[in-house]
This record gives C-alpha cells, structure tokens and sequence, in this order.
C-alpha cells in the first residue's frame, strides 16, 4: 500500500512538473484533483468543527429543553440549554449568504457581508495598529535607548540608524503633499533605494521558499519513487 502511495504522488508531481512544457491534460487534471480535494477538505472541517459544535449541538440542545420547559420538566440545565436557541440568529444571517442564488433575493446578501466587513474591520484594526505601527516605532526607538545605556556594540548602532534612515526617507517617499525637489527629493530617492531592498529581499525569500519545494518534490522522487524502482 505504501508502494502504490509513493507511485500516485511521483505520478501528480510530474503531471504538476509537466506544464513546464506547455499546459496539458494531466497538469489540468492534477490542478483539478487538487483543488477538488482542497474544496472537499474545507468543506468537511468546517462541518465538524464549525457547523455541528457552533449551530446544530446548540440548537438540538435548546430544542429539548424547551420541550422539557413546555412539559414542566425543566430544570436549571434546561434553562441554561435554553439559550442556545438564540444561535438561530447568527444561523439566519448566515443563511442570507445563499440567497445570492436566487435573483429577486440577491439584495439580502448586502446585511451579513456588511456585518461581517464591520466585525472584521473592528477586530482588525486595532490588531494591525499594534503590530504594523506601535510595535515597529517601538522596535525603531528601542535601540537608541540602549544606546545611551551603552549596551549596543558598533554593529547594532550602525544597523540602528540605517533603520531610522530608512524609515524617514521612505516616509518622505509617500508624502505627495510637497513636490519632490530639492533635498525632499533626495530623501525621496534614497527612500525608493531602500523600498527596492526590501523589495528584493521578500522577492528573494519567496523564490528560496519555491527552490525550496522543488528541490523537495525532485528529492522525493529521486529517493523515495525511483529507490522503490530499483
């Protein structure tokens, strides 16, 4: 069984490796298979670990505690189960996502995308300000505390302040509120220096993390497909 798992895997990675040739039928039905198995992935765990625990194991749950409630068999668990009814709410507002398939009722999707958008927006807001500005100026400050302590070697100094370099010129570079001339525009310039650095280097990072996955999959097929051969 083990065999016949390595031979279907070497058998998609070189449909995958195929369309380096050209797109064909076997990298299509790779890609497909993939994403149908991906879809399919979702689906079931968002079942099991959304739907079922989150609406129907709530709702259930309150559904017979108001029949033991109707039939005087209540008691304080009941009560408590009693408020898992009130998921119906969210339950119905999620189910106006669907009525995108009905043409006369596609204008309901407009109330959970806005709740949603507005949930979202509020928790990510001030999530991103923490961790995009305050904690970027205070990892930028920092330095120059430890600095008037004397506890930074010449290396951390000298990285300090091109940090703090970099940060203002690249400032300067998105403010379009003066022209660029002058001595803001040599600020300006330096600051596209040191975005193109950075730019390159995510760039660079994210083709190691690609040469990475290739030299994996070639491995695997070199070691594990071809040594089952021979």
């Amino acid at each position: 069984m083990e065999v016949l798992g390595i031979w279907i895997a070497a058998f998609l990675t070189l449909c995958i490796f195929s369309f380096l040739y050209r797109d064909n039928p076997f990298y299509r039905f790779a890609e497909h298979l993939f994403i149908g198995l991906s879809v399919g992935y979702s689906i079931v765990v968002t079942i099991h670990q959304g739907f079922i625990p989150l609406a129907w194991e709530p709702l259930s749950e309150g559904v017979n505690a108001l029949q033991s409630e109707l039939t005087s068999e209540g008691t304080p668990e009941t009560k408590e189960a009693l408020s898992g009814l009130f998921k119906i709410i969210p339950i119905g507002i999620g189910l106006l996502f669907f009525a995108r398939l009905s043409p006369r009722h596609t204008w309901l999707i407009r109330y959970p995308i806005a709740i949603l958008i507005g949930f979202t927006a509020g928790a990510a807001i001030p999530n991103v300000l923490q961790a995009s500005i305050f904690e970027q100026t205070y990892g930028t400050l920092t330095p120059f505390a430890a600095m008037h302590a004397g506890s930074l070697s010449t290396g951390d100094i000298v990285g300090a302040i091109l940090i703090t370099i970099g940060l203002i010129c690249t400032l300067v570079y998105f403010f379009f509120s003066v022209e660029h001339q002058g001595p803001v525009g040599w600020l300006s310039k330096v600051g596209i220096a040191f975005l193109m650095i950075g730019f390159g280097a995510a760039f660079g990072n994210t083709v190691m993390g690609r040469v990475a996955l290739l030299i994996h999959r070639v491995g695997f097929l070199i070691n594990d497909w071809l040594g089952s051969i021979f």
